[in-house]
């Protein structure tokens, strides 16, 4: 297990090398095709924009929110009852400002200085930047694709677990597009309870998942709500990223004391924006399919095409993304995806920018329709760059 601190890299300058590559291909009149950034390209649904346009019209919304309205904690708890079986009081819930957002605060509360806090290693950056702005020590508990990138609790030494105060979880997982099952989440109960570790489990996909896969809620486990709180989120299920509409549930004790640290840093959300995420949960539901066929139809463009000339990226699970290893003959991520900007205009995120094993991996985002998936793999084929000719 690797250990960084407050104040070491924890990543590379890779997306300014990016952003300035591709300004200079669209200075050139070139054609980028941008499949870096997971930012949903589906529109919301139109009574969710119309909720929120009715909350704006009134003056009386301007005003700090300081909690969650009713209607919205009314909506929330439906909401997990209806998809997860899970019941939630109002005191286990409550809004943050966007995962990343949430996520970057919550360690604050529960580790500073001398504390431990276990993240998986790659992971989504926040998951390590957070606790480290807290001035926590952070180890880094490896996935491996030979554990089709799940985390091997067993082989976090007891030692290192009985000294971390909490453990961040994501699945389905960014990166790696991996999904955890019901017996991963009930060995990861045991785990927290035998060391004493406070579980955070970011959620953000689960109604993301590919080829009728179910996503479930770790608060569904017995003994989950004990142990630990889940991150949850409206971005990337209702298209509303830019709304930033999040939630942290479950463990009453755990809430009530993030509650007690944000009231420092925040005063709530947006009432519109609550009316909004209000609208999305206690309204028509068919847009979440209409999501998990669109980015699955984009995956079959991508990943298949991509098999079919050669590079065999296999099927994401979940998420809104692909993760693949890069070709033969090449050895640096980084490398490969500066040569591959340049040769096809294709732009995509080296592995390691989200940890150290994710090195010789890339991942591409379902931002795009299938008609560009597919010219994305034509440019790919045309390049010879598959030849593994790094130069």
């Amino acid at each position: 297990m690797q250990f960084i601190k407050l104040g070491q890299a924890v990543e590379s300058n890779i997306f300014n090398q990016l952003d300035q590559k591709k300004k200079e291909i669209l200075s050139s009149g070139g054609d980028v095709i941008n499949l870096s950034i997971g930012t949903p390209d589906f529109a919301p649904d139109t009574h969710v924009m119309q909720a929120v346009a009715e909350a704006c019209a009134n003056p009386e919304n301007y005003r700090y929110a300081m909690e969650d309205t009713p209607a919205l904690v009314s909506a929330v708890q439906n909401w997990y009852a209806r998809r997860y079986g899970v019941s939630l009081s109002p005191a286990q819930l409550m809004s943050v400002s966007g995962s990343q957002e949430g996520l970057a605060h919550a360690a604050f509360p529960f580790a500073g200085h001398g504390s431990l806090v276990l993240a998986p290693d790659p992971g989504y950056p926040i998951f390590s930047f957070g606790p480290m702005m807290a001035g926590a020590e952070v180890g880094l508990a490896p996935l491996r694709p030979e554990n089709d990138w799940i985390m091997d609790l067993d082989a976090i030494e007891p030692s290192v677990a009985d000294r971390a105060a909490l453990m961040i979880v994501s699945y389905p997982n960014n990166p790696t597009t991996a999904v955890a099952d019901e017996d991963f989440y009930e060995r990861l109960v045991h785990f927290a309870k035998k060391h004493d570790v406070m579980i955070i489990h970011d959620n953000a996909y689960s109604d993301l998942l590919m080829d009728g896969r179910k996503g479930i809620s770790f608060l569904s486990i017995p003994g989950a709500m004990d142990v630990g709180v889940e991150f949850n989120s409206l971005s990337k299920t209702y298209n509303l990223t830019g709304m930033r509409t999040s939630f942290v549930l479950g463990n009453q004790e755990i809430i009530q004391k993030f509650h007690a640290f944000r009231s420092q840093i925040d005063y709530g959300m947006f009432l519109p924006a609550q009316a909004g995420a209000a609208a999305a949960l206690n309204g028509p539901q068919e847009i979440v399919e209409r999501n998990r066929s669109g980015y699955q139809a984009r995956r079959d463009a991508l990943c298949g095409g991509l098999r079919s000339i050669g590079w065999n990226v296999p099927d994401s699970k979940g998420t809104m993304f692909v993760w693949a290893k890069i070709p033969e003959g090449y050895q640096s991520s980084a490398e490969f995806v500066m040569m591959l900007m340049e040769r096809t205009g294709v732009i995509c995120v080296p592995g390691d920018s989200f940890g150290a094993l994710g090195q010789g991996y890339v991942r591409f985002a379902l931002v795009v329709p299938p008609e560009r998936m597919q010219e994305a793999v034509r440019r790919i084929e045309h390049s010879g760059i598959l030849k593994g000719n790094e130069k």
